[in-house]
This record gives C-alpha cells, sequence and structure tokens, in this order.
C-alpha cells in the first residue's frame, strides 16, 4: 500500500512538471491526451486530509469512549486518450489516541460501537497498520457518459460511501453512466466485492455481509450468516426521470444473486410560490424479497430467510426560501417482515433517516421526523437541526427487531463551516447527537448502552486539495 502512495506521488509530480511547461489543461475541462506518455503527463492529482474526534458519553456507570483519528488519501487520473482513463488512489490514517476500543463493558460486556469505526472494526486493536488501497479502476468517457471498471465509489440508494467516518464504503466492479438522453439518466453495473466502511480489506460480496453486528434470527438465535453467505454478485439499475423543473421521478432495483432483491421508485417535487418560496414533496416505495434460500440453506446461516419480504413507504413535505429548509417526514415499514440491507454496503434512503441511526433490520415501525436547515448567503455556514421519534417493535418480539434496539427518540444538532483565503479547501463540523429510549428496556442495560440515553460528540475537520 505504502508503495502505491509513493507511485501516485511520483505521477503528480510529472503532472506538476508538465504544467509548468504548458501541457496541462485548465481544471474546467477534461485534459485530452495525444499519447500515453501525454495521459501520464497531463494526469491531475486530488488529496484530502482528516481528522476526527469522537466521545460516547453513556448513562451512570456504563463504559464511557473516545478516539481522535487522522488520516489522508491520495489520488491520480490520467487525462483521457482516446477515450480512455486510468485511475489510483489510496488512503492511510492513524490512532492518535483513545480509550481502549478493545475494552467491554464491565456491567453488560457491549463492546464499543462507534469510535471503533473510525478505524478497522474487524481489529479494534489496530492503531497504525490502517492504509487501503481504494482506486483502482480503467474508464471509458464517450460524449457525455462513462464505463468503469475495478475499484471505485457508486452511488445508489442502497450501496454508497456513507462517508460518516474517516472513510467511505468502495466497491469493485463494472459500472456505467448513460446521460445521452436530455433529462435522462441510466446507470448501474455489476459487483463483485466490496470494502465497507470501517474497514482496510476487500471482501466477496457475501462474505461482506455480516463484518457489523449481526444481530438475531426471527426465531431470536444468534445469527449464524457472517462468512456462510454464497453470492456471486449485486446487480443495480437506475433510470432517473427529470420531469420538467418541478419533479423527479426514481427506479432503483437492486438484485443480490441467492440472497434477496430490492426495487425502489422514488418521486421528487418542488411547486414554485411567490417570492422564491417552494412546497417540496417525495415519496418512496420499497419492496424487498428473499431469492432461493436468502444465501444458506440453512436457515440459520442465512441472511434473508427464505420466503420473506418488506415493504417500506416513505414520504415527505417541507418549505424552501432562499437559503432555509424546513422538512417533516414519515416512514412506515409494514408488519410483513424485516427491512434488511447491509449495514456494511450503505446508508438507507429513506426521508426520515438521521445521521447516526438507522431503522435496518426491523419490520412494524413508524418514524418519524422534522429538521430545520439554514445556509446564509455567502454558503460559508450551514446549519442543522433535526429531530425524530422512531417507533420500533418491542425488543422482545425478535421476529420483527433484530438488533433488540428500543423505540427511541433523537435530536442532532449540525454545524459546518468552509474556509475561504489562505484556508480554502478547509471544512469544518461540529455535530452532536443524543438519543432518549421510549421503549421499555425490563431492567436490562445492554439493550441501553450505545443505543439509547446517550450522547454522541463529533468534530471533524477536512482539507482537500
Amino acid at each position: 500500500m505504502r508503495y502505491i502512495l509513493l507511485t501516485i506521488i511520483f505521477l503528480s509530480i510529472n503532472a506538476g512538471i508538465s504544467a509548468q511547461a504548458g501541457t496541462m489543461v485548465s481544471d474546467t475541462a477534461r485534459p485530452v491526451a495525444g499519447s500515453v506518455r501525454e495521459a501520464f503527463q497531463k494526469g491531475r492529482f486530488h488529496g484530502n486530509f482528516r481528522s476526527y474526534f469522537m466521545a460516547t458519553d453513556n448513562t451512570r456507570q456504563l463504559q464511557d469512549y473516545y478516539a481522535l483519528a487522522a488520516g489522508g488519501g491520495m489520488n491520480y487520473q490520467t487525462a483521457a486518450f482516446h477515450g480512455f482513463r486510468f485511475g489510483l488512489g489510496g488512503i492511510f490514517q492513524y490512532n492518535l489516541a483513545s480509550s481502549d476500543l478493545e475494552k467491554r463493558d464491565s456491567a453488560t460486556k457491549a463492546s464499543n460501537r462507534y469510535e471503533v469505526g473510525l478505524f478497522d472494526i474487524t481489529d479494534p486493536g489496530n492503531r497504525t497498520n490502517l492504509d487501503r488501497l481504494e482506486d483502482l479502476w480503467l474508464r471509458y468517457e464517450w460524449k457525455k457518459s462513462q464505463i468503469t471498471l475495478g475499484q471505485q465509489a457508486v452511488q445508489t440508494p442502497f450501496i454508497n460511501p456513507q462517508d460518516g467516518r474517516m472513510r467511505p464504503t468502495m466497491v469493485s466492479g463494472l459500472w456505467t453512466e448513460i446521460n445521452e438522453w436530455k433529462h435522462t439518466k441510466i446507470e448501474g453495473g455489476w459487483l463483485w466485492s466490496i470494502s465497507p466502511r470501517s474497514t482496510v480489506k476487500w471482501y466477496s460480496v457475501g462474505h461482506s455481509i455480516g463484518i457489523y453486528p449481526k444481530g438475531l434470527n426471527p426465531d431470536g438465535t444468534s445469527s449464524g450468516y457472517p462468512e456462510n453467505l454464497q453470492s456471486k454478485g449485486v446487480g443495480l439499475l437506475g433510470i432517473t426521470r427529470q420531469f420538467g423543473p418541478r419533479m423527479r421521478v426514481q427506479l432503483w432495483n437492486q438484485y443480490v444473486e441467492n440472497i434477496f432483491n430490492t426495487a425502489l421508485i422514488q418521486t421528487d417535487y418542488a411547486h414554485p410560490l411567490r417570492n422564491g418560496h417552494k412546497i417540496l414533496l417525495g415519496l418512496q416505495w420499497t419492496h424487498q424479497n428473499a431469492l432461493s434460500a436468502g444465501g444458506h440453506e440453512d436457515q440459520t446461516r442465512t441472511y434473508f430467510p427464505k420466503g420473506a419480504s418488506a415493504n417500506v413507504i416513505s414520504t415527505q413535505a417541507g418549505w424552501q426560501h432562499n437559503g432555509w429548509q424546513a422538512l417533516a417526514a414519515w416512514t412506515r415499514t409494514t408488519a410483513d417482515g424485516r427491512f434488511l440491507n447491509p449495514r456494511e454496503w450503505g446508508r438507507e434512503p429513506f426521508y426520515t433517516f438521521i445521521t447516526r441511526e438507522r431503522i435496518e433490520g426491523s419490520g412494524d415501525v413508524n418514524a418519524v421526523s422534522g429538521r430545520v436547515i439554514w445556509q446564509p448567503a455567502g454558503n460559508k455556514w450551514r446549519f442543522e437541526a433535526a429531530y425524530g421519534r422512531f417507533y420500533l417493535p418491542d425488543i422482545k418480539d425478535v421476529l420483527l427487531n433484530k438488533y433488540g434496539f428500543p423505540a427511541y427518540d433523537q435530536i442532532n444538532l449540525d454545524v459546518r463551516y468552509t474556509f475561504g483565503g489562505a484556508l480554502k479547501g478547509l471544512r469544518a463540523q461540529l455535530l452532536y447527537v443524543y438519543k432518549g429510549r421510549l421503549g421499555d428496556v425490563y431492567g436490562n442495560d445492554k439493550y441501553i448502552i450505545n443505543k439509547v440515553n446517550m450522547g454522541l460528540y463529533n468534530v471533524v475537520l477536512n482539507y482537500t486539495y
């Protein structure tokens, strides 16, 4: 990995020398080369550094945690040569200071949940060997479209970077984006391996499921699917169509071979009013069903129970004017079954989603949320306050509550600032999260620690160049 990073630096120096010789085109245009050598000389170098402080304040005598991480990434892309472009990139990071992330709470025996995600959740004691080759791809571009083969990041409703820690979720596969028709975008492909957020290794699709906490089977026994699922890959197809300036419709299908299928339809509508005011409306429907035996013939080792299905309806209404937005949302997961999507792959797309928690793993859920966003003129500051109430099934209802998570409410306060001048490229974020208990835990603190009655503090600095 270190040799890869040195190679990127070498390529970037060559690109800088070429720029001094007058061969580099401006950043506003795609550089085009007449030879392979020139493609590397006209290549572009990008990078970022990040520091992240996180601390969990659990209630009463339950174990608290903290961690300070720092690291960065470097990425190099060649200029296009007959439509082809090559990309290479990697990351490095360190645990500068932290509590003992391997230490379990003495009362509940629960392990750390949040801070370990800044590093490698598969090896909480790893403090320095945290590098990862992320980008390694070959791309062909034509007109407004492209097709990419190799390791890359993709943005879909259920597989996405979910970059809320140090490094995002990356995938390996073949991915296409077609933009040849006005107001229509078609994207999709086939993925065969995944490197989840908060890990440093690459995994097959089947083995990438279960790296995060696995929860319970519908009969209450411990889930046995980690390292036992077989799948040839994930096929995705998305179509986004803009109908005039007001309405956008998305259709997505995610086919996880031998395990499950997820289909999503979403419509967003913006209705203009006087003096620049807008009414915002949104509606989603998600349907899931098992494929074959759901990943393993032995149902104690499967991910999606044979014959199971799930349905989720999510809706949103809001108002927008200048730099203000006010949004209210409701999500209903029916009692047909648990909504399941590997947490290793990305955040869920529902309108009620609030950073630092999900409803994945539960059925028969009613969730409501409201948020206010203010971004003053100049776009340097951004303020967001969000509140949600999430009515999950009782923790004893293991058929519909995979992770034993009680009903809860959550408050997020998020402040961000983008620097200018000599510090251009630097962004700061302060995020405070509080989660309070609503559901009964029957006097058992294992349903409280790292879940409810807790505060989470986040201080993030990002520098990109």
